[in-house]
């Protein structure tokens, strides 16, 4: 490494096409131009920029992928399940030490004069104001999954504490083993289940999207390298990241991303078509989920048509309202006391509870720890270059220090009301003897439970019309992602890749549906987060060489 300021005009401009260091930082010298190693061509009037290798086996693995999942869906089912219980019975300890260190990681970071570096170099300004960069930094993260689990979990947990049934990964009722000898004490059932949720929503699984987001950021916009994951290693590779060992780095890295946002566009597919039939008699199974699939798909492909500006940005604001006055109307008319109170409670029960629930070693309750905590682990794990490389262009101009607290602690805090306040109501219906959302898969609890408040039409066609476009938002920034991924690092390859893999997504999403519907999306998620882990526990160790070669104010 050089360090070398001087050098900014010509990595504004050339080499890499992100913006120069502002102030002292350290560039790495590399003759690297982006798209170097690019195929392009025009067939049929069609223009492609593409990275030979990394597109070439990404997309062909994928589509060989599709073809067998729909052609041998029996088997692939038996595979699926395969694998999802080896990697349970031998690897769960493996995810959950990996979010510990990345939590861990974090923290220290935050204590050490590391911390004082900022994003850009020392005389970087913010991009955006505080408000627009927090409201960025939740919109990225976890909009289907808090719409499916904000009551499914909670109301789960809670059934399994309580010593009773629960709604197992499959979406069908299973005896489960208590979570915690609670069954004669609803008021730490509650606490228990809060707790619990809180576990896979809180802390954890933001400390895996602030590790990825700080070292694409660094070694983007300190370092001088392009926006893409293999530049994390250059510390460990040097020049090597541009061949080989920096292709396999993209290419699972495609995996994750591809897999992960198929598992939440099923999710999505599954809790919309649950409610189209609650809320219009809609008949399920796979023909409804296909044609939903296909109809969202084709929505995305004309939003990455449209562009940014126009498509996803229109959308990202408009669902950020709709989750806000679901979100308001939920406090308000459902147990307000009890939200109001249970939000200081849950986390204090998360806080208390934390060092058990994060054990990797020595666990006896499966079916939590197996059962949900290694699919969300896998599932965050997967989203994390996605979600990892929006954040970092967004977070440019902060201090190491005020990143990491933000990123950890601000989408946390929104995303424990929003459990609090959708479980909380939950829980409290079937504490007043209403067991229908309880009894329900769990795609439709949700609007079980506000089929028990005033105006169910309403925000029953609200929450459908959130899952929806919170399909499409993932669809069409994910594509972007992995388009940049597969261009070589180009930010604005043509949009017809976009759109190839925007039909990807939606095709992966049928596949596994088709394949063993829920289990099979838990299954490949954590399959594809398994080696993708293993390049985030080495990623840590190039972000720390990368932050000490960086002078500090």
């Amino acid at each position: 490494m050089e360090n070398n300021s001087d050098k900014s005009a010509e990595h504004s401009t050339g080499s890499t096409g992100v913006p120069a260091p502002e102030g002292a930082a350290n560039l790495i010298d590399t003759d690297y131009q982006i798209g170097q190693d690019n195929y392009q061509a025009s067939p049929l009037g069609v223009s492609i920029d593409i990275h030979g290798a990394v597109f070439a086996i990404s997309s062909l693995v994928i589509i060989a992928f599709v073809v067998l999942t729909l052609a041998l869906p029996e088997q692939a089912t038996t595979v699926f399940d395969g694998m999802k219980n080896w990697i349970n019975a031998n690897m769960t300890w493996f995810f959950l030490l990996a979010a510990n260190i990345f939590v861990l990681m974090c923290v220290v970071l935050i204590f050490s004069p590391l911390g004082r570096i900022r994003i850009g170099g020392a005389d970087a300004t913010p991009d955006f104001s505080r408000l627009s960069w927090f409201s960025m930094l939740f919109a990225a993260g976890m909009g289907i999954g808090l719409m499916f689990f904000g009551v499914s979990e909670p109301l789960s947990h809670y059934g399994t504490a309580m010593g009773g049934t629960a709604v197992g990964d499959d979406g069908v009722r299973t005896d489960w083993a208590p979570l915690g000898a609670a069954a004669d004490d609803p008021s730490r059932a509650v606490r228990l289940a809060m707790a619990a949720t809180i576990f896979h929503w809180g802390l954890h699984p933001w400390a895996i999207y602030a590790i990825v987001a700080l070292s694409l950021a660094i070694f983007a916009y300190n370092k001088g390298l392009p926006l893409t994951v293999r530049s994390i290693f250059y510390p460990l590779l040097g020049e090597r990241i541009w061949g080989w060992p920096g292709h396999v780095i993209d290419i699972l890295a495609v995996f994750a991303t591809l897999f992960g946002l198929a598992t939440s566009l099923g999710i999505g597919a599954q809790q919309a078509a649950s409610g189209l039939g609650y809320l219009f008699g809609i008949g399920g199974g796979n023909t409804t989920l296909v044609l939903l699939i296909t109809g969202i798909t084709a929505v995305a492909v004309v939003s990455i048509v449209l562009g940014v500006d126009k498509g996803v940005k229109r959308l990202s604001e408009l669902n950020m309202m709709l989750a806000f006055l679901l979100l308001l109307f939920v406090v308000f008319v459902g147990p307000t006391l009890m939200i109001a109170t249970g939000f200081v409670t849950n986390l204090g029960s998360y806080l208390a509870y934390l060092p058990f629930l994060s054990n990797p070693f020595g666990r006896d309750d499966a079916n939590f720890s197996q059962g949900w905590t290694t699919f969300y682990w896998a599932w965050w794990i997967s989203w994390s270059p996605f979600v990892g490389m929006f954040i970092a262009r967004v977070s440019r101009g902060r201090s190491v220090r005020e990143f990491l607290i933000s990123v950890l602690l601000i989408p946390s805090a929104v995303s424990v009301f929003w459990m609090t306040a959708f479980g909380t109501t939950a829980i409290h219906q079937l504490q007043q003897g209403l067991e229908e959302a309880a009894g329900s898969e769990l795609a439709l609890q949700l609007f079980m439970v506000l089929g028990e408040m005033p105006l169910t039409e309403i925000t029953s066609f609200v929450g459908i019309v959130l899952v929806l476009v919170f399909f499409i938002t993932s669809s069409d920034s994910g594509s972007l992602v992995i388009d940049t991924i597969t261009a070589g690092g180009k930010i604005d390859a043509p949009k017809p890749q976009r759109v190839f893999w925007g039909v990807i997504e939606g095709a992966i999403a049928i596949a596994l549906l088709l394949g063993g519907g829920l289990a099979a999306l838990q299954a490949v998620a954590v399959s594809a987060g398994l080696p993708f882990t293993l390049v985030l526990l080495v990623g840590c160790y190039a972000i720390i060489k990368g932050l000490l070669s960086e002078p500090r104010p």
